[in-house]
Parts: C-alpha cells; structure tokens; sequence
C-alpha cells in the first residue's frame, strides 16, 4: 500500500511516525523516528481499532538473512521499550521489521 499524506505545520510543532515537519528527511528515518519515541499512542489513534498484525515467514526470513545482527538487537530493545508489555510477538516483530527495513522502499 502506498500513499502521501499532506497537511500543514500545526502550530508549537509536531512529531510523529511520519517524521517532525522541519523539512530536514535526514532526521525522519525509521530509526531516528523511534528514538524521538514516534509510536502513536493509543489515545491518539485516529481509528477506533488497531488493525490485526501478520508476520509472514517471508518477512521473518528477510529480517533473518538481511537485517544484521546489531540492528536486530537494536530494533528489538528499541521496539520492547515503546511497545506495551503485553505486545505480541507478532506485534514486537512487525515493529522490529520496521526498524531495519523502514525506509527501504522495496522491503
């Protein structure tokens, strides 16, 4: 899926899982993003439930061959730390394949 959101700067700055809207695409990497804490939290979900996550045996097996090491380890404490407790390994995966391949636009 593919898309472009647009809209204006809201007033006092913002920040979010699309980057900061400073102009600057150097700091809205996947990495950068999760380090500012870029999550949405639950309270600010625009939709009413969250979608149900699948983590194919391809991604995992992409994520096994092209991800290294460090990052995997990187990407996975990053990820524990803004995830719930309670996340689903499915969940902490999805989001540990985000943090390697999100700006990879053929991932």
């Amino acid at each position: 899926l593919d898309l472009k959101l647009e809209m204006t700067p809201l007033p006092g700055g913002q920040d979010g899982s699309c980057g900061n809207f400073n102009g600057d695409p150097a700091d809205d990497t996947t990495a950068a993003i999760l380090a500012r804490g870029g999550r949405v939290k639950d309270i600010d979900l625009l939709f009413g439930r969250k979608a149900v996550i699948v983590f194919t045996t391809e991604q995992a097996e992409m994520l096994r061959r092209n991800c290294p090491a460090q990052e995997l380890v990187k990407g996975e404490l990053a990820c524990r730390k803004d995830l719930p407790l309670n996340a689903e390994t499915g969940q902490v995966n999805a989001c540990v394949f985000d943090f390697c391949f999100g700006m990879n636009e053929h991932a």
